[in-house]
Order: structure tokens, then sequence, then C-alpha cells
């Protein structure tokens, strides 16, 4: 995670007995959903019980992860939970945050990686175009994925895609059908 952005060091959240959630950083009492943009966006924070001064981050980030889970937007399928569950006392459970961690950190970067080489797989071709609004349709599901994001129904509306250009009619379907036809006679031609 990164370093807050505005201190020397993370934010810290003082949790008190009735709950409740205090910002010290902007002196604001805040929500488990705050704390959820915070992580989204980057933020370093470190969560302390107000009495005892006890760093409870990690439980505070498991509740925020229950929570999520609760809201329909389940990213931990069964079968891994009960695998996680079934390390807990193993002799390997030491291994598993450091195993984990670097599986998130992979995953990220070949997250990037792949929307690099899809962006610049297809530069000066022909198929750029089409590069373009498949990228923008990949990223507009991913959105429509992430937690917290607002639409109808729970499911986020997709911004960073521009809808294809529509036929006559106005089908998109007859749009596409079209550009592929006229795709495909490029092809043809570039064969000869």
């Amino acid at each position: 995670m990164k370093k807050a952005a505005t201190g020397s060091g993370p934010v810290i959240i003082k949790k008190y007995a009735n709950r409740r959630l205090y910002n010290t950083e902007t002196s604001s009492y805040i929500t488990l959903d705050h704390l959820a943009v915070m992580t989204r966006e980057g933020r370093d924070f470190k969560v302390v019980d107000a009495k005892t001064d006890e760093d409870i981050t990690h439980n505070v980030l498991t509740q925020i992860i229950m929570e999520e889970e609760a809201r329909g937007t389940s990213m931990l399928p069964v079968n891994f939970l009960r695998q996680l569950i079934s390390l807990y006392g193993d002799s390997m459970q030491a291994m598993v945050p450091g195993y984990l961690e670097a599986s998130m950190d992979s995953f990220r970067r070949n997250q990037e990686q792949f929307k690099s080489a899809v962006e610049g797989a297809f530069a000066n071709s022909p198929f750029a175009e089409i590069a373009k609004r498949n990228m923008a349709m990949f990223e507009a599901a991913a959105e429509a994925f992430k937690p917290g994001a607002a639409g109808v129904g729970g499911v986020a509306m997709p911004t960073t895609a521009k809808p294809a250009p529509a036929a006559e009619g106005g089908d998109d379907v007859a749009a596409l059908k079209a550009e592929l036809a006229r795709l495909q006679d490029k092809i043809e031609k570039l064969g000869k």
C-alpha cells in the first residue's frame, strides 16, 4: 500500500468503544466505507483502539471484506475460503500471508502488463480501433465489478467505454457485423 500523500506516515484512525471511527488527519468521524475508499485510493492508514492504542488494522480490514462479501460482491470463492481455514494451525500457516501477498502483487503487475500489451499490440495496424474498443469494454466490465461501483442494481454503468457507432437502424449488433465485414475485406486485400 502506498504512503499517505499528505503526511509523513499512515493516517491514524481511532476506533472508539461505541464502534465509531475517527480520522485524525481530517478530524472527522468516518465509516468503514470511507476506509474502503482510502484503501482503493492507495492511502495508508493504521486503525488503533482509542483506549488501549492497540493496532487493530487487520481486524478492521477483515471487517470491510466481510461487509463487501455480504453485499453480494463476492470475490472469495467458497472453496478458497475452506482451503484458507484449513491452513490455520497447519505447519505451513506462517508461509500463507507472504504467499498471498506475493500472489496479489503479481496479479496487479500482470494486469498492468496485459493492459499495456493489448494497447501496444495493435498500434499502427487496421486492428488498432478494435483493440481500443475492446480495451474500453474490458475496463468498463472490470469497473462494473469493483466494490462500491455505483449504478443500476449495484452494477456500475460503464463510463470509459465509448459506444460503437450505431447502424442506420440504431442496431449495435448490425454495426459490429458491418465493421467485422469491412475488416475481413481489408484482411483479404492485404493477403493478395
